[in-house]
C-alpha cells in the first residue's frame, strides 16, 4: 500500500514538474521577439566600383556631334505641268547625330569618318551643355576615321590607352548618344559588357575597311557610332562603329576600331 502511494505521489510530481517547464518554455517564447528581415541599403562606397570610375573618369570628354546634311530630293508633284518638264530636285537640311571624344584638352576630336560624310555644318555639345561649331582637321574614309576641333582650350579630354593587350572577357564599357535626337540631355548613355572577340575583320563596306576589330556586347546602338570604348581604369581602347544586326539594333554584336591603328592615323590628319 505504501509503495503505491509513493508511485502516485512521484507521478503527480512529475506531472507537475513537466507542466511548470511548459508554462516557462511558453512564456520564454512570448517574450522573444519574431525574427524581422532589416533592409541595408548600400553605401556609397559600397555603390563605387571601378566601372563607375572608369565613367566619371571619361564622360565629360564624350560628346554628341550633330550633323546638318544638305540632301537633292525630287518632290513627286504627281501629274501637272511639272511633268513635261521633269520634277525639279529641291533642296532640304536633314540633321543625323552621332558620337565623339575630346582626347585633347585644346579640343581636338576623334569620331567616325560616316558620321560626319556629307556635313554642311557639324555642332558638337559637351555634356555640360556647351554648344561648339567644329572644324575638320582630317578624314581617313578607308578606316573610317576622323578628326575635328572645337575653339577653346582647356577641355575635359580622355585618356587613350591601348587595345593590344586585351583579354576576351574582360570588362568594357560604351558611352555615346544612341539616339540622342529623341533627348534634351547630353549626357553620353553608359553601357557595358565584356570584351567578345578580338581580331574581327569584314569586307570592305561603302568604302570603308575594318580590320582587326573589337568585338563586345555591350550595348551600341544608332548615334553611338563615333563614341568610346573604355576600360575599367578609365582608358579609350577603342571607338565604337558599327553593329551586326538583323533589325538595325542592338543584338550584342559591337565592333570598335582598336584605339592604336585610331592613334596612328590622328597623328597625320
Amino acid at each position: 500500500m505504501k509503495t503505491s502511494r509513493i508511485i502516485i505521489i512521484a507521478l503527480v510530481v512529475l506531472i507537475l514538474n513537466a507542466g511548470i517547464t511548459l508554462v516557462l518554455i511558453n512564456q520564454k517564447e512570448a517574450k522573444t521577439p519574431a525574427t524581422t528581415t532589416t533592409m541595408v541599403n548600400p553605401s556609397h562606397n559600397q555603390r563605387h566600383n571601378e566601372i563607375t570610375s572608369a565613367v566619371q573618369a571619361v564622360e565629360p570628354a564624350v560628346v554628341s556631334v550633330n550633323v546638318t546634311k544638305t540632301q537633292l530630293v525630287r518632290p513627286g508633284f504627281g501629274f501637272s505641268i511639272f511633268d513635261f518638264f521633269g520634277d525639279i530636285p529641291i533642296q532640304r537640311q536633314v540633321v543625323s547625330i552621332g558620337s565623339g571624344v575630346i582626347y585633347d584638352a585644346n579640343g581636338y576630336i576623334i569620331t567616325n569618318a560616316h558620321v560626319i560624310e556629307g556635313a554642311t555644318e557639324i555642332k558638337v555639345v559637351l555634356p555640360d551643355k556647351r554648344e561648339f561649331i567644329a572644324n575638320v582637321v582630317g578624314v581617313d574614309n578607308t578606316y573610317d576615321v576622323a578628326k575635328l576641333k572645337i575653339d577653346g582650350n582647356n577641355f575635359p579630354y580622355a585618356k587613350l590607352g591601348t587595345a593590344k593587350e586585351l583579354l576576351i572577357g574582360e570588362w568594357a564599357i560604351a558611352l555615346g548618344n544612341p539616339y540622342g535626337f529623341m533627348m534634351s540631355d547630353p549626357k553620353p548613355s553608359v553601357s557595358v559588357g565584356v570584351i567578345s572577340a578580338l581580331n574581327r575583320s569584314f569586307q570592305p563596306q561603302d568604302g570603308h575597311r575594318y580590320i582587326n576589330m573589337i568585338q563586345t556586347d555591350a550595348a551600341i546602338n544608332p548615334g553611338n557610332s563615333g563614341g568610346p570604348l573604355v576600360n575599367v581604369k578609365g582608358e579609350v581602347i577603342g571607338i565604337n562603329t558599327f553593329i551586326v544586326s538583323g533589325t538595325g539594333d542592338n543584338v550584342g554584336l559591337g565592333f570598335a576600331i582598336p584605339i592604336d591603328r585610331v592613334k596612328s592615323i590622328i597623328k597625320i590628319l
